[in-house]
């Protein structure tokens, strides 16, 4: 692996010194990560596995040796663990492939880290749903194998790094590459079927959140800790828009002046839906709110339209609206 050049003079963690490690650079948070780190004068390096080439360092964190290698040359001062399975069915399909991510590389990561700030992006879903909000020092209670798994890493990564830092986030959308990309911006494809008429889930209480959010919030908390070392634990961020998937699919026709008369909300969960999702998860979020440090949700509708413009099939309002 090609070496970093920082050995070579006297430490420092004023800009443009400060570095910072993004593992799961290539998924939807991944980037928003290193966009915002690279955007505000850290020195940013990605790392993924699959899709990491060209952009990204390609690092399986299965590998000891790899995951210390690219610590050590690199040599951050914040690593921020985005890199995970969160796709709940997937993770109850696959679950050995799911648990060597989010718990064994986590932890291998945390150790590794030592002396490093180490943020872990967990989840609502180690929440049962029960009763919310949820306050960070609330008992979790996952219904879910995924949500076990994410309270497992967040275990692991707080007893081999007792000065990581835990933030759990809720359903993330943001600039996805495919609309699939996120269990938010997936309803784009219903929303425009228009003509045939689709059910879309009204039970469960959710509460989307933009990635490029989090990012700040994750940065936000990095430059903190570099002047407080007492900044760890557990933290919560979440938009604060409550809303079911029918609901999102309604907002997000409204946001680009589409019918929504064919969704049809569901009210019932049918039989085999897949993992058990928790009723309502809110996030309470003071902690973060209380050391200055939360950031004010972007509206769903913008941050929406944002997400998703270059989806439309009429490309002509893109260019009539943003040219």
């Amino acid at each position: 692996m090609p070496g970093f050049p920082y050995g070579d003079f006297e430490e420092s963690i004023d800009p443009p010194y400060r570095r910072v490690l993004v593992t799961g650079a290539t998924g939807l948070l991944g980037r928003a990560v290193y966009k915002e780190f690279q955007n505000n004068a850290w020195q940013a390096l990605g790392c993924g596995y699959s899709r990491a080439r060209p952009r990204f360092l390609k690092c399986n964190l299965m590998d000891e040796d790899a995951v210390r290698a690219v610590i050590q040359d690199f040599q951050p001062h914040v690593i921020v663990h985005c890199a995970a399975e969160r796709r709940p069915d997937v993770v109850e399909r696959h679950t050995e492939a799911a648990m060597n991510l989010n718990i064994h590389a986590s932890a291998t990561l945390a150790k590794e880290a030592a002396g490093i700030f180490l943020i872990y992006i967990s989840t609502d879903y180690v929440f049962d749903g029960r009763n919310p909000p949820y306050g960070e020092n609330d008992a979790p209670n996952p219904l879910n194998l995924y949500g076990k798994s994410k309270l497992e890493g967040e275990r692991e990564v707080l007893r081999h790094n007792p000065s990581a830092a835990v933030l759990r986030v809720p359903i993330l959308f943001g600039e996805v590459e495919r609309v699939d990309e996120s269990a938010v911006t997936i309803l784009w494809d219903r929303v425009q079927e228009g003509a045939e008429s689709c059910t879309v889930d009204h039970c469960q209480q959710r509460f989307p959140t933009y990635a490029n959010d989090v990012a700040r919030v994750c940065r936000l908390m990095a430059e903190r800790r570099l002047q407080d070392p007492s900044l760890r634990g557990i933290f919560h961020y979440s938009g604060k828009e409550q809303m079911t998937k029918y609901e999102m699919a309604c907002a997000i026709a409204d946001a680009f002046n589409l019918p929504s008369s064919h969704l049809i909300p569901l009210t019932e969960q049918p039989a085999g839906a897949g993992a058990q999702r928790p009723q309502n998860a809110q996030l309470e979020c003071s902690r973060l709110e209380s050391l200055g440090l939360g950031v004010e949700a972007t509206p769903f509708r913008t941050a929406i339209r944002d997400s998703l413009w270059p989806f439309l099939y009429d490309k002509r309002w893109r260019q009539t609206v943003f040219h």
